[in-house]
This record gives structure tokens, C-alpha cells and sequence, in this order.
């Protein structure tokens, strides 16, 4: 087992590029392991394809500097927020014991951010409760719960609850999203148009990180939303 400091869990490959690589590339850089945990392949998705899709991811961990990834092939699209899934991810969530996990955004104009939101939140719970038991390699897991889940912000504008600086990673952040090539704007693609192939798209995710950023100060910005109340100690540690 490898035990990491922040969970990333993600409904599709790349979700979890344009929601908050920025954020992942700064934890790497100040000695913080982390994964992302995909659940599903994509493979609803316009183009690509679920192998494509999986060597994109694999080589956009490569530029986060991940010290995980995994994909848990749920059915895009049909995957659902019940016990078979929940106990699959409760799995993951005991085997890496993040201490932090970020999550898809808690509504959005997928349905399945929202509903992969859902089911992070509520396996992060269970996965504390004892008598939830699951294994791994055949050896029985340790309850776990960590202590905090954040949502990220995918396409609909949610208003954050903090604000994450990602300046001196946007290069990377764009590095990371770009790997997943078959997705986005190619002006010799062959393949049909998407919502996330139109070449207004990446200018969007720059404009709202921009946005952010401009709220705390800086250039580029991350937002999250929690689901309690963040305490702080000092109050010299709010920026």
C-alpha cells in the first residue's frame, strides 16, 4: 500500500486535468504525494477512444508527477451512487488512506460530475464505518475516513469556497490537460466535434482560472467548495 496525502477521484480521464491540476502540480512540489482514482474510461465520450483515453491519462500523470493513478472501469454515463460502486471505491479509499479527498464538482452539466460528487462523498464516509468490511490482495482493510472532501469546479460557474494560487503551474496545468490530445481542439482532427473540441473551450478554462485568480490577487486560480467549515488556527495563514 501507498499511502498518500490527497486522493483526486475523478468521473472521467481529464476531469480532474481541467479541475484542478493546478492545485495537484503545487502539493507535488512541496513534497505531498498524490493520486487520481478515474471511475470510469470515458468511453461515452465523442472521440477518442477507452484506450486512447487511458494512455492520455497515463501520460498527463507523468506531468502531475502522480505518485498513483488507477482507472476502476465504471460505465460512463451508466454508472450509478449504489453499494457495489460504493464499496469498490470505499476499497481505493482504504487502500491509499488520503488525508484529503478532492472530488468532481457537486452539480455540473455532466450528469455524471455530480453524480460521481455523490458517490465520493458518501464512500469517503462509509469507508470510516467498521462494519463496512472490504479487502485488498486478499488481506482484510482498516477503516478510514479522511478528514476533508473538496469539490472542484468544472463547467458551471459554482461561486468557491476558498481559492487555491496555481500561478507558477499554469504551463504544467495546460501540459497536463493538453496530453489528452484526442479530446480537444486539432484543426486536423478527422473526428466529430464536441462540446470540449470547440477551439473557444481551453480559452474558457483560462478566462475562469483567470477569474479566480484575480479574486486572491494572482493570475491563475483554482476554486473549490467544501463540505464543513474550514478552522484555521492563526489567522495569518489566510492569504
Amino acid at each position: 500500500m501507498t499511502k498518500l496525502d490527497i486522493l483526486v477521484i475523478a468521473a472521467h480521464p481529464d476531469d480532474a486535468e481541467l479541475g484542478c491540476s493546478g492545485t495537484i502540480l503545487s502539493h507535488v512540489a512541496k513534497g505531498y504525494k498524490v493520486g487520481i482514482v478515474d471511475l470510469t474510461q470515458g468511453e461515452m465520450g465523442t472521440r477518442g477512444t477507452p484506450e486512447i483515453r487511458l494512455q492520455e491519462a497515463e501520460e498527463a500523470g507523468k506531468i502531475l508527477k502522480l505518485t498513483a493513478r488507477e482507472n476502476l472501469g465504471f460505465k460512463d454515463i451508466y454508472f450509478l451512487n449504489d453499494k457495489a460502486h460504493q464499496l469498490k471505491l470505499i476499497e481505493v479509499i482504504r487502500k491509499y488512506q488520503p488525508e484529503i479527498v478532492i472530488a468532481n464538482a457537486v452539480t455540473d452539466r455532466h450528469p455524471d460530475h455530480g453524480k460521481g460528487s455523490e458517490l465520493a462523498s458518501k464512500a469517503c464516509f462509509m469507508s470510516g464505518l467498521r462494519k463496512i468490511e472490504t479487502s485488498y490482495n486478499g488481506q482484510n482493510q482498516e477503516p478510514w475516513r479522511p478528514k476533508f472532501v473538496y469539490h472542484y469546479i468544472q463547467n458551471n460557474y459554482i461561486n468557491p469556497d476558498f481559492i487555491v494560487d496555481i500561478t507558477p503551474y499554469w504551463d504544467e496545468k495546460i501540459a497536463s490537460i493538453m496530453a489528452f490530445k484526442s479530446q480537444f481542439f486539432d484543426p486536423n482532427s478527422k473526428e466529430p466535434s464536441s462540446f470540449i473540441s470547440d477551439p473557444e473551450f481551453l480559452p474558457f478554462i483560462e478566462s475562469r482560472a483567470r477569474d479566480f485568480g484575480h479574486r486572491i490577487m494572482t493570475t491563475y486560480g483554482e476554486g473549490f467548495t467544501v463540505e464543513r467549515y474550514i478552522g484555521v488556527d492563526d489567522l495569518f495563514d489566510l492569504k
